[in-house]
């Protein structure tokens, strides 16, 4: 996983030509936030919730809680747009890429590719589940 800088940066970075969605976490006056970029949609609780509801509270990242198995599943789902493999793998996805990520770089932001997701999932499950970004 790899960072990129200042909170506010987020909004002015282009996606890189080789990568079409890249999923972009900060902390807004103390709140998660997560985009989904190139269209800065924000990812939201909503759909996550309605099938596990492990954080109301919101997103987090960076350990192994509640927050963060809410963001894996809720970026599974949105990333794969299914269902069934995002509730087979959210909790292996947390633990392997969610609780890693860190806000370590000077803007206070993680950054998270399709690539990235595809190859998570690819060694958790051993074989391709979403549509590669190519």
């Amino acid at each position: 996983m790899s960072g990129i800088n200042d909170s506010h940066s987020h909004e002015q970075r282009g996606v890189s030509d080789d990568v079409d969605v890249v999923y972009v976490g900060y902390r807004r006056r103390g709140r998660a936030i997560v985009e989904k970029q190139p269209d800065q949609e924000q990812l939201t609780l909503d759909r996550s919730l309605e099938l596990v509801d492990h954080s109301p509270s919101g997103f987090e990242w960076g350990y192994g809680g509640s927050g963060p198995a809410q963001l894996a599943l809720a970026l599974l789902l949105d990333y794969t747009d299914g269902e069934e493999v995002a509730l087979a793998e959210y909790m292996a996805f947390k633990t392997e890429v969610v609780s890693q990520l860190e806000c370590t770089e000077p803007d206070g932001c993680w950054r998270l590719t399709g690539r990235e997701i595809d190859a998570a999932l690819r060694e958790i499950v051993g074989e391709p589940v979403a549509p590669s970004v190519n």
